[in-house]
């Protein structure tokens, strides 16, 4: 199934599942769904509140504002070539192997599929990354690697957008990113269950292509399937000692060449009127136009 949220004709906010391109609504939100008994899968079963076409509706993010947002750093090339670009040395750290690693992010930025997306105040070297994340499907804690994407909703495209030169700054102290990632992060369209997926299952990921393009000019990106840390191990890792929340937010981090950054001075940054598109294969695209940095 492909689940959307969207603002209805009368201003208000309803989700649904999509059949044919139209949006069947079946409830307000994502969120409540999830945490109602039998979650999406019950939910689908409802008779539809209106039917709305697909192409005509006003894609909000699939789940506007989360719990809590995770990013991981899960691809190995995308690691191995940040540190090329930033210090010249491609070697990954020994510490990246023993565990997959994450900084939480902002859940009041969250931006729709098809939002503008301002520059960060402050902000010179303006940069997005092409990533998936999961939608954890209900409260769970201490999960085992093996069986933890069973506690997935589904998945969606996520962009996690960046301020380069506050990151290089921020990541010279022990506390890694933070006002280099809060400012927006884009996610959608689709709520896409694992289901969708397993035709494509290849290794740790999916055989899915994930490519990001400035101005319809591809910029880089890879396949989902060449990722390092699997999603289920992410779970174990982030449940471990604590408690996911329904809608809570897991993202892979950028997969290789997935961001500006790693290409190393020969792609510009992002400049105001810049369109950027991150698309993943089946889960679709967040196409963002970049303006200039709203007034502080």
């Amino acid at each position: 199934m492909k689940w959307v949220s969207y603002r209805s004709a009368d201003g208000s906010t309803r989700c649904g599942v999509v059949h044919d391109n139209k949006i069947h609504a079946v409830g307000t939100g994502l969120l409540e769904l999830l945490r109602a008994e039998g979650g999406l899968e019950a939910a689908a079963t409802r008779e539809p509140t209106e039917i709305v076409e697909l192409a005509t509706a006003d894609l909000l993010a699939p789940i506007p504002v989360p719990p809590a947002v995770r990013d991981f750093a899960a691809f190995e090339r995308h690691i191995s070539n940040a540190g090329k670009a930033a210090v010249g040395d491609g070697t990954v750290s020994p510490v990246w192997y023993e565990y997959p690693l994450f900084f939480f992010s902002n859940p009041a930025a969250i931006k729709g599929p098809h939002d503008e997306v301002p520059i960060a105040p402050g902000a010179q070297l303006w940069d997005y990354e092409v990533e998936v994340a999961a939608v954890i499907a209900g409260d769970c804690s201490n999960l085992d690697a093996a069986t933890a994407e069973n506690h997935i909703a589904g998945y969606l495209v996520y962009c996690d957008w960046s301020a380069r030169d506050i990151s290089a700054s921020e990541m010279g102290f022990v506390y890694g990113p933070s006002k280099s990632k809060d400012a927006s992060t884009s996610l959608g369209p689709f709520l896409v269950t694992p289901d969708e997926l397993e035709p494509y299952r290849s290794g740790k990921g999916y055989a899915l292509r994930m490519d990001g393009y400035v101005n319809d000019e591809h910029y880089g990106g890879g396949s989902w399937d060449e990722i390092h840390w699997s999603f289920g191990e992410m779970l174990a890792h982030a449940s471990r000692g604590t408690t996911l929340r329904a809608g809570d937010i897991i993202a892979s981090g950028p997969v290789g060449t997935g961001c500006i950054q790693e290409l190393s001075g020969h792609r510009p940054y992002l400049a105001p009127g810049d369109t950027v598109r991150i698309e993943v294969r089946v889960l679709g695209a967040i196409s963002a136009r970049i303006t200039a940095p709203e007034p502080s």
